[in-house]
């Protein structure tokens, strides 16, 4: 998947899109570190993160990064609180999320 996503960013240089990259896992999570997801402005995606709640999570905060025109984020997905629970996402880890946006 690493090929496929630089193959893909190497052809979109001057679009405007986000990629999140786990850096950081603890615990049982869906993805560990270094798997990246790329995230446009009109919410389509390339590449996934784990998908259910952690990766809808991240792909709206990367919306929220490219809508404020921030270059970067870090953020924390916590998969053992009870709204993952309650989703049947009881993965039971944590994992840090780096968000970096380029601007056409």
């Amino acid at each position: 998947m690493i090929r496929e996503m630089i193959e893909y960013l190497g052809e979109r240089p001057h679009d405007t899109l986000a990629v999140a990259t786990i850096v950081w896992t603890q615990g049982s999570t869906p993805r560990k570190a270094g798997v990246s997801m790329v995230v446009h402005p009109n919410g389509t995606t390339f590449g996934t993160i784990g998908g259910g709640r952690a990766e809808y999570e991240i792909r709206a905060t990367a919306l929220d990064v490219l809508q404020h025109r921030e270059t970067c984020r870090r953020i924390r997905v916590s998969l053992d609180d009870d709204e993952a629970v309650k989703e049947g996402m009881v993965c039971g880890g944590t994992m840090d999320v780096w968000i970096s946006a380029q601007y056409e």
